[in-house]
């Protein structure tokens, strides 16, 4: 099926709008309010996006340049992005919201430019560009639900959930190959209820492993924002169930699972 870059780059945009709205109205106490990734105030997850969102820009405007700078990162190993949050905290939340304006509208020109089917570098496997466009919405959703976590309030989930909900299901291997695991070999159906009603649904009609569901559910277990307890996902069958221990969408280090017993959102 055809993807179209324009609708993909709306949502995208969509995604980071919702953000920016619940962000404007916050004073500075609510800023440096604690979300569940340890250490992470909600700052640190709107510089984390913007950080990420230039380096987007990079990948998209100059993928040789960000694959040269690749070992050196890696170098940082998983400390990284605990380095990157640190380095921002001197930002005030103006110029951290600014920042993040700015890199997002950079990030959105840079992939517009951008043929869909080019293979673009990033920190795991190199993706379409329509991927990569995709995993901006997820990480944009992700951390937002972060920020959303630490201040109490309930996001209305949208049907855009299905982009990440196609980026976990494709995603179903990295999870075993990032923590070192051999992947299985069968399939697992994942059949999902979107939020406006639709369905989603992905793997081979029949096969013996199914993961069904709300796509709220699904997308909060591959982004690992709620543990799997914390959800009504309906398993069968031994691989789904490895699957969805280890399931994860973003690249890099799976990182500390959420405790059990967190809200629902």
């Amino acid at each position: 099926m055809a993807v179209s870059m324009p609708d993909l780059l709306a949502d995208l945009r969509a995604e980071g709008d919702e953000l920016l709205a619940v962000l404007e109205p916050l004073g500075p106490a609510e800023w440096e309010r604690p979300t569940p990734a340890a250490g992470w105030a909600v700052r640190d997850q709107v510089s984390h996006l913007a950080w990420f969102d230039d380096a987007a820009t990079t990948a998209a405007t100059d993928p040789e340049g960000f694959r040269a700078a690749l070992p050196a990162f890696a170098a940082r190993g998983e400390g990284a992005v605990d380095e990157i949050a640190a380095a921002a905290r001197g930002l005030s939340p103006g110029q951290v919201i600014d920042w993040f304006r700015a890199a997002r509208a950079r990030s959105l020109a840079a992939l517009a430019a951008v043929d869909p089917r080019a293979r673009l570098p990033w920190y795991g496997p190199d993706m379409s560009a329509a991927s990569f466009a995709t995993a901006r919405i997820m990480e944009t959703w992700a951390h937002g639900q972060d920020v959303a976590d630490a201040l109490e309030i309930t996001r209305v989930p949208t049907d855009r959930l299905r982009h990440i909900a196609l980026l976990g299901a494709r995603a179903l291997p990295y999870g075993f190959v990032v923590r070192g695991l051999e992947p299985p070999a069968a399939p697992v159906r994942v059949e999902l209820t979107l939020p406006g009603g639709g369905r989603f649904e992905h793997g081979p009609a029949g096969a013996a492993d199914l993961v069904r569901g709300t796509a709220l559910d699904f997308c909060l277990l591959v982004t690992r924002r709620r543990h799997r307890d914390d959800t009504a996902l309906e398993v069968r069958g031994a691989t789904a169930e490895a699957w969805l221990s280890v399931a994860q969408v973003f690249a890099g280090p799976p990182g500390a699972d959420r405790p059990a017993g967190m809200p629902r959102p």
